[in-house]
This record gives C-alpha cells, structure tokens and sequence, in this order.
C-alpha cells in the first residue's frame, strides 16, 4: 500500500513536471515573438520616418529649383543641398519656350525619394502642370 502511494506520488510529479515545462517552453516561445515583433515594428517606424524625412529633402530642392527659375528666367542647371539629416539634389532641364522639367531627389540614409516636376509658363507666374513622386526619372 505504502508502494502504491509513493508510485502515485512520482507519477503526479512527473506529470506535474512535465506541465511545467510545456507551459514554460510556451512562455518562452510567447516572449521571443512579441520581442521580435517589437523590433519588426521599431524598423518600420524608422524606415517610415526616413521615407518622410526624404520626401520633404526632395520637395526642399524642388522649392530652389522653382527659386533658382524665378530668380533667372533661362535658368538650367543642378545643384546639390546637404542637410544634417541627408541630402537632395535637382536638376532643371529646358524643354523649349517656357516649359521645364525638375528632377529631383532627397536621400535619407538608405531611403531615396524623387519627384519630377513640369512647367509650363515661368512669367508673369510659374505655372506648374503636375508635382509627382516618382520611383525613378
């Protein structure tokens, strides 16, 4: 009889045991995904922000550019800006008479962002025929 109860006692602390393990290895495996999820996220956020932040360098130079046409009417020509968080460049191409094509750029770390440009009458205002992002000129 004694036998028998300590036997019964073994199996439920085997099983009591075995519980525990499984409920940790489900813990564990619960923890790990949600850190990985948390760092999935923090990357997508920061890719984000540098997509923002290089659009709006992008929309900088595109401002001089229209600047530097308003400034000298047969104005062609490129120029790059350096910013503390990254860069931009443009480009002013004359397509005849008064229409231009701005092709420009903004560069944050990794992320690049281009926007092109077209007028079509620079006096007595600019007028500009479309403002588009673009994945490549």
């Amino acid at each position: 009889m004694f036998r028998e109860n300590i036997q019964i006692c073994y199996n439920k602390g085997y099983s009591l045991l075995l519980a525990i393990l499984v409920i940790g290895a489900i813990s564990v495996a619960i923890t790990i995904s949600l850190i990985l999820l948390g760092i999935d996220s923090s990357r997508t956020s920061f890719a984000l922000e540098q997509s923002k932040q290089a659009r709006g360098l992008a929309n900088a130079c595109a401002e001089s550019a229209l600047q530097e046409i308003r400034n000298s009417t047969p104005f062609t020509g490129s120029d790059t800006i350096i910013f503390s968080n990254g860069s931009c460049s443009y480009t002013v191409v004359n397509d005849g008479g008064n229409n231009r094509t701005i092709e420009s750029s903004g560069e944050v770390g990794d992320t690049i962002k281009k926007i092109n440009i077209s007028i079509d009458q620079i006096n007595p205002d600019i007028n500009i025929v479309s403002w588009q992002e673009l994945a490549d000129f």
